[in-house]
């Protein structure tokens, strides 16, 4: 492909960034012209083509849009349900624009410091794309490199988010979703920066060193940048490769994946953000599904310890029928001024989340439901609740926790697992400590040479 085609194809690229700007102020002018004026307007319509505006980015955006997606009034119910079905499709760049991305990185003589370097895409993700590479040490790598310009693509998106929530604000809206656009753009922020993500890579890689049943990638250092991100192949096929492999497979998988996120969670107050099923393969020894490979870190959520105690008295609380402890939880997680009627409304979600682990026996996650229905009743019962008795501020921590509790009972539901998740839950939590956690964490993070972000001190 000649360099005037790379060349137009990211012009068109920036042009849509700029017509979606377009279409989202106009899809959102509507909303509020409709709560100003007192029209009404076809909001099932009008989400579709603010669903619409956004799916020719395909970008950052995209992403965020569907996180929002299954939070419980976090966007109105018409919105939630058409961004839920977008895809990531980015257009992968060609090999002239990756030789040119390459050389920034890395110097003009970056050739020489592979072995061999395969310029089409192996796979094609939001914010950037992954080719596969060989060292001159005989190992195989990913090389994860950034797209040109996301900086300036990410400040555009999160500028069309803030505008989406300022229109929601005014639609009285039975969550306030003030604090989930800084949480929100201090996470994406943190995906561009590669070198983060490495280091992110780095705790994991710590955390499960000992684990047989869990690969991490190793980092390449010297072959990795602030946009290009080397690290270790790992071969594997598609956890959905086994959806209809024998329940014992099944099992093993799912139980794998439980503590691939727990763990970390309740020994490090850390979480994967993001647990979707791209982000995971299976790799085999002797022939036999053997184990997880964790492929992406670029959403990672660092949380204080406390953030974990209020996760795991909620759960006891709820369990044990504890009110008092109930309300000390919300509290512990930052909930302000709750009425005894708003902790019932919460009390609605938190026993759908919690509810494969309340329960001593195995079972499916979600009694059979399909993945795409996982916690839409729960939803719609504290939308239709809150509307009445809120609106409640939901704390900016709540945002990913929320999202990646979703995401990974998803997983379980695709792979039709069936186990005690009473046991699981309750083993991984047995030993939990917050100054356990508070010394794992810091001494993860200062390896790592990471500190413990402000909001999270």
């Amino acid at each position: 492909m000649s360099t005037d085609s790379e060349s137009n194809r990211f012009s068109r690229r920036m042009q849509r960034y700029a017509r979606v700007g377009t279409n989202v102020g106009g899809a959102a002018a509507k909303l509020a012209g409709a709560r100003v004026f007192g029209f009404d307007i076809d909001r099932a319509k009008n989400a579709e083509e603010f669903t619409a505006a956004l799916g020719n980015l395909k970008g950052p955006l995209m992403k965020v849009a569907q996180l929002l997606a299954t939070i419980p009034e976090a966007l109105p119910a018409e919105y939630a349900a058409e961004l839920q079905q977008l895809q990531s499709d980015a257009p992968p760049m060609g090999p002239a624009f990756v030789r040119r991305r390459m050389a920034a990185e890395l110097g003009h003589d970056w050739r020489k410091k592979f072995a061999s370097f395969e310029q089409e895409a192996a796979a094609s993700a939001s914010l950037g794309q992954v080719h596969r590479a060989a060292g001159h040490n005989g190992h195989l790598y990913a090389c994860k490199l950034q797209y040109p310009d996301m900086a300036s693509a990410v400040e555009a998106d999160l500028n069309q988010l803030k505008m989406l929530f300022a229109i929601h604000r005014r639609m009285d809206p039975a969550i306030d979703t003030s604090q989930f656009y800084d949480e929100i753009g201090a996470r994406v922020r943190e995906e561009l920066d590669y070198e983060r993500e490495a280091k992110h890579m780095g705790i994991y890689g710590r955390i499960f060193a000992d684990d047989d049943a869990i690969q991490v990638p190793e980092i390449v250092t010297d072959l990795s940048t602030k946009r290009l991100l080397t690290m270790g192949w790992l071969d594997g096929v598609k956890l959905l490769t086994h959806k209809d492999g024998p329940q014992e497979i099944r099992n093993r998988l799912a139980s794998v994946l439980f503590r691939a996120w727990w763990y970390p969670f309740s020994h490090y107050a850390v979480i994967h953000g993001d647990p979707h099923l791209g982000n995971y393969t299976v790799f085999d020894e002797d022939g036999e599904p053997a184990g997880i490979n964790l492929l992406d870190y670029g959403c990672i959520r660092i949380f204080p310890p406390g953030f974990v105690k209020g996760v795991i008295d909620l759960y006891e609380g709820i369990r044990d029928d504890d009110r008092d402890q109930v309300v000390h939880a919300y509290e512990l997680w930052g909930f302000k001024n709750l009425s005894s009627e708003l902790i019932d409304i919460l009390n609605i979600w938190a026993r759908f989340i919690y509810g494969p682990m309340l329960e001593d026996r195995v079972r499916n996650i979600a009694g059979g439901i399909n993945p795409g229905e996982y916690g839409r009743k729960q939803a719609f019962q504290v939308h239709k609740a809150l509307k009445e008795k809120g609106p409640v501020t939901v704390p900016r921590e709540f945002v990913f926790m929320d999202r990646a509790a979703i995401g990974l009972g998803g997983v379980f539901l695709h792979l039709r697992a069936e186990l005690n998740f009473y046991r699981l839950f309750n083993d991984t939590i047995a030993d939990f400590t917050v100054d356990s956690v508070m010394a794992r964490q810091s001494a993860a993070l200062s390896d790592v040479g990471l500190v413990r972000p402000a909001e999270a001190a």
